[in-house]
């Protein structure tokens, strides 16, 4: 059996680096991708920086990649967030297919969020799906200069769903499951500096995002998710959200 080969973005920290670290643990061989610290550096807010992470991953590659896990992500309350956030994760999803497509058993999963059911603005996550990324950033500078800069990111990861569950019937048709994990709160750096480090910021992100089995979870609990969407015995799963929350969608929407 050949080792299986997977890219991960996002991969210098957080669920990005714990997914990876899982993935080479299994005895695969994992291309790690971010801005820092990586086998790939390439900065997915721009055209320049996807094009860079095309080419590298394919480099390292040798031409075919298993999997690819798109992971990097932003939660600023900026239009980078979006460029970011689903202009970067379908760009890498996108660029990436043609060496998937030289798998005998391809898999692809996005990061989506929770929050994508919580606090996410219609508007923007409409003007993201017309594929016009300075419409887009607009529409999400207008919100920031609101004051509703919160909504730029659960914006992008709603985008991002419902873009997914629409590619998703092609890239079946082509033999590529594809799907996301949609996290809830988890106990990463990023998420502590963001709000769990403050206790009254913690506490209003806890009743909103209510996660039963525990609240912020476990990153390696996302990671193997995550792990398990690319591996060969994912076979029958496609256009699929999996929320990987505590509980908390099912709370949400019963």
């Amino acid at each position: 059996m050949e080792t299986r080969i997977y890219a991960v973005t996002g991969a210098a920290s957080g669920i990005g680096a714990a997914t990876a670290d899982q993935l080479a643990a299994s005895g695969a061989k994992v291309i790690r991708c971010d801005v820092r610290d990586a086998d790939v550096l390439a900065d997915l807010t721009t055209p320049e920086g996807r094009d860079s992470l095309v080419s590298g991953v394919a480099a390292a590659s040798g031409g075919r990649l298993d999997g690819v896990v798109a992971v990097a992500g932003l939660a600023l309350p900026s239009d980078l967030t979006v460029r970011l956030n689903f202009f970067g994760t379908i760009a890498t999803l996108e660029g990436l297919r043609p060496l998937l497509a030289a798998a005998e058993q391809p898999r692809a999963v996005a990061v989506s969020s929770l929050s994508a059911i919580v606090a996410a603005d219609e508007g923007l996550a409409r003007a993201c799906l017309t594929m016009d990324e300075d419409a887009a950033a607009t529409a999400a500078r207008a919100l920031v200069e609101a004051g509703h800069g919160r909504a730029v990111y659960p914006s992008s990861k709603l985008a991002l769903n419902r873009w997914l569950r629409r590619a998703a019937l092609s890239w079946a048709g082509a033999g590529i499951p594809l799907n996301a994990v949609a996290p809830g709160v988890v106990d990463t750096l990023t998420a502590r500096a963001a709000f769990l480090d403050d206790p009254r910021t913690r506490a209003l992100v806890a009743a909103a995002m209510p996660q039963p089995l525990g609240f912020p979870g476990p990153v390696d609990a996302v990671a193997s998710l995550l792990a398990w969407t690319v591996s060969a015995a994912n076979s029958f799963m496609t256009g699929q959200i999996l929320y990987a929350d505590g509980g908390a969608e099912a709370t949400l929407r019963p």
